[in-house]
């Protein structure tokens, strides 16, 4: 096992270096300078080439991509073009706030999400099943930005329980915290819960017609017995695939829930620094994304030799 995980390490090289390289590549592809936001529609000529310069913008992109990437692997990201912040830190400090939207919408998406595909497997074809998947196909189709604006349509503007957007830290105010946090988690909890249930509900079909099933209920086991340990087990083996995908892109910064409740995360990091071409911001987060997504990946492939002894790794 300790081979596996560090050859995946090693091959998480590549990978990382080729995100960076066609993010930076294709975003100084994209009209614009930080120069002239930061200097106004009608600069002086000579302040833009000597801003240029102290960016280091007046060099060829390759030329950009190797020093960038000289500091990336020494772990400084570079300095934000705009406010002059760290990147690193910049991306540190709303961190928590993509993390604790990320942990709230998987943990509303599962606690819905895996009930619904075991009760719809057991009770297939029945009318508990039918709506279920009406729900849930609809749940799957939504999209999120279309979504969001329903629930603040519905809870902010019609009932008026909570905000529309904002963010309060869970240090101030806990009260405030969780108002300001239940829409944009629920926004992300029904897609999650909606892809869960399918899919778990289309793995428990295909676990509870196999032998094995089979046998330990001829053996007179009790029915929870069977759904819970020989079944439900098994059958979490290939939903831990699409709840690791699930967990790497919520933490990668739901970009479009973040922007519609004005969500001090990653997400929301991303669309202002693109909005004003800060180049470094957009490259440090894009490397944190690919990381984090990586690591979620390696992490749900040790899963699964944790749910099945028999898998094994060389």
């Amino acid at each position: 096992m300790t081979t596996y995980v560090i050859r995946r390490l090693i091959q998480m090289i590549p990978v990382v270096f080729l995100a960076a390289a066609l993010v930076f590549v294709i975003f100084r592809l994209v009209p614009g300078d930080p120069v002239q936001f930061l200097l106004g529609a009608n600069p002086n000529p000579e302040a833009v080439v000597a801003l240029r310069r102290q960016f280091g913008l007046d060099r060829p992109v390759p030329i950009q991509f190797v020093r960038w990437l000289g500091q990336a692997i020494q772990g400084n990201l570079g300095v934000s073009y705009i406010n002059g912040q760290s990147v690193v830190s910049l991306t540190l400090e709303k961190l928590p706030a993509t993390l604790e939207l990320s942990i709230l919408g998987m943990f509303f998406g599962s606690l819905i999400g895996i009930p619904a595909g075991l009760i719809t497997a057991l009770k297939q074809d029945t009318w508990i099943d039918v709506i279920a998947r009406i729900f849930s196909l609809l749940g799957f189709c939504t999209p999120r930005y279309w979504l969001g604006i329903l629930l603040v349509i519905l809870f902010t503007l019609t009932f008026k329980w909570l905000p529309p957007g904002g963010y309060v830290p869970l240090s101030k105010s806990v009260s405030g915290n969780l108002r300001y946090v239940a829409l944009p988690a629920l926004t992300m909890a029904l897609p999650i819960a909606a892809e869960q249930m399918r899919f778990l509900r289309s793995s428990m079909l295909e676990v509870v017609r196999q032998d094995y099933v089979r046998t330990a209920r001829a053996k007179g086991l009790r029915g929870r017995t069977v759904v819970i340990r020989h079944a439900l087990k098994n059958a979490l083996i290939p939903f831990l695939t699409i709840f690791g995908l699930q967990l790497g892109f919520s933490l990668g910064g739901s970009v479009i829930v973040e922007q519609i409740f004005a969500w001090p995360g990653i997400g929301w990091l991303t669309i202002q620094s693109i909005t004003v071409r800060d180049y470094a911001v957009v490259q440090g987060v894009v490397m944190f994304s690919a990381v984090a997504f990586l690591g979620v990946n390696l992490l749900v492939d040790v899963g699964y030799a944790f749910l099945d002894p028999r898998i094994r790794y060389n």
